[in-house]
């Protein structure tokens, strides 16, 4: 943890990363019966398919900050995770995450991702924004409140600009989208990744 401003400490990575997490549980469990099955802002994925790539990445999470490798993992989590209840199974991979991400020493682990080795710091920003992103995915998807947490926007921010411009020419994010100066944090990052607020 990083000094701030008045004793204020900056929450590394990996805390942003948990704070996501909890975030869009609450939108998990919004998600009526009759919606896993509909339309996202994700063209390529419903609300299930969503639900079920980030309970991957939080499982996924817990296996590379322990050190292992992508071959060693293999095809454990591949297919199905959400099963029938999706909410359920994501709170059950948030604590899985969780625990591995807050352990001591997590941020400065190296952890083998498929394009490289990262700290265990970066690898949490890159957690960190994937779940604040797909929340708004999934919030936005089954009508509920899109207004996400003005702090985490605010942090994830210069994240978003340095990854966008990292890995969008990898097909990882849609084409950035104009938006006016006077627009506000919340929908300049939303049209970095491609999504119109």
């Amino acid at each position: 943890m990083v000094g701030g401003a008045a004793g204020m400490t900056t929450p590394t990575s990996g805390e942003l990363y948990v704070r996501a997490m909890n975030a869009t549980s609450r939108y998990l469990d919004g998600v009526r019966l009759n919606q896993w099955q509909g339309p996202t802002p994700c063209s390529e994925w419903d609300v299930k398919q969503v639900a079920n790539h980030i309970i991957g990445e939080n499982l996924w999470a817990a296996e590379l900050f322990n050190g292992k490798t992508i071959e060693q993992v293999g095809s454990a989590l591949d297919g199905d995770l959400a099963g029938d209840d999706p909410a359920a199974a994501f709170r059950q991979s948030v604590k899985t995450a969780s625990s591995a991400v807050s352990a001591p020493e997590a941020m400065a682990a190296t952890c083998h991702l498929s394009f490289g080795d990262y700290s265990g710091s970066d690898y949490a920003e890159q957690l960190f924004m994937d779940m604040l992103i797909h929340g708004w995915d999934i919030a936005r998807a089954t009508g509920q409140d899109t207004r996400l947490d003005t702090d985490l926007v605010a942090a994830c921010l210069p994240i978003a600009q340095k990854l966008s411009k990292m890995f969008r020419s990898a097909g990882v994010f849609g084409e950035e989208l104009a938006v006016g100066a006077e627009a506000d944090p919340q929908t300049k990052l939303l049209a970095m990744l491609g999504r119109k607020a």
